[in-house]
């Protein structure tokens, strides 16, 4: 069956659930589901698992194809995909849509939630929240994982803010543009794939992201160091379209959301293993690891204190409940 059929039958599986009319064509049925990142992305894999278990638990009536590396849709992409049954089901980062919400930019507030347990207790905090306004949407939220924590990779070492003024800065969400912009950096949108590419022709000097990220794109390449500076642990959320979704026999739908909440555990205690492998694997090739100076993490200190106060007021009434629900 080709892709064009496949996403034929899943808009109008789709359609004829919400016009109220049978859902016999779901008697064996194929999910597409884009990805952002490549087959040797910790994410990716857990996805590959998490589609196994639901073939697995269904007898094969509902079966998943990851489509990685945004070879079906690009990761901009990919949210509205699921949003229009063009793709059932996806996996975005989930502070990509902070301009649609605050309540999306929340993991990526700097030094808000600096460890796994601190980033648990806010999504924990947050997934009511996050919930409703995903199905606003027409979405449902099946699983979040989070990257390992964030650090700043230079092409050399970065002992203050003053370091980063005029840097050419990677960015990749919002939240990522204001931090450079606080520091006196200058922000650049670059996409994971292009990250080897934006170095190597001087698009960008510097960025923040994971110690996965800087392994799997060979930062020792076009980089000297990265410094473990632990901002946040953003994550990525795997959602599906609520028409495709509510469509599924009773069955089904448990067998998705048993795979989800298994997919969801396994992926934290993947991204802790995550955290530690990549990080031996910068040092083994080359890249310099370092404990941030008392400056450099005073500076940032300030910038998220910033963020923090700027993202409350940007949220409301809901915004600082959930930070009070997290903090208290």
């Amino acid at each position: 069956m080709t892709f064009t059929r496949r996403t034929l039958m899943a808009g109008a599986a789709a359609v004829a659930f919400a016009a109220g009319t049978a859902t016999a064509a779901f008697a064996e049925t194929k999910w597409d589901m884009p990805t952002p990142y490549g087959d040797n992305n910790f994410h990716t894999m857990n996805i590959a698992e998490f589609a196994g278990d639901v073939g697995e638990a269904t007898g094969g009536s509902l079966t998943i194809q990851v489509h990685s590396a945004g070879s079906l849709f690009k990761h901009p992409e990919i949210k509205n995909a699921v949003r229009k049954g063009l793709a059932p089901i996806g996996e975005v980062l989930i502070s990509r849509l902070s301009n649609e919400d605050p309540i999306f930019g929340l993991d990526s507030v700097p030094f808000l939630a600096t460890s796994y347990d601190d980033a648990k207790k806010l999504y924990d905090a947050s997934r009511p929240l996050l919930e409703k306004k995903l199905e606003e949407q027409g979405l449902q939220l099946l699983f979040a994982v989070p990257w390992p924590p964030q650090g700043i990779y230079a092409k050399k070492e970065v002992t203050s803010l003053d370091d980063l003024k005029g840097v050419k800065f990677r960015a990749y969400n919002a939240a990522t543009e204001q931090i450079a912009q606080l520091a006196g950096a200058v922000p650049t949108q670059v996409e994971v794939p292009d990250i080897p590419t934006a170095f190597s022709t001087g698009r960008v000097d510097a960025m923040i992201t994971s110690p996965s990220t800087g392994a799997n794109t060979k930062a020792w390449d076009f980089l000297s160091h990265y410094h473990d500076t632990q901002a946040w642990l953003p994550k990525n959320m795997v959602i599906v379209n609520k028409a495709a979704f509510d469509a599924l026999s009773d069955d089904e739908k448990k067998a998705v959301l048993d795979a989800a909440a298994e997919a969801e555990t396994r992926g934290w205690e993947a991204s802790k293993t995550e955290t530690a492998d990549k990080t031996k694997v910068l040092s083994d090739n080359g890249i310099t690891v370092v404990a941030p100076s008392d400056a450099l993490m005073g500076g940032f200190a300030e910038i998220g204190a910033t963020m923090v106060e700027e993202w409350k007021a940007s949220a409301g009434d809901e915004g600082a409940a959930v930070i009070d629900a997290y903090r208290n």
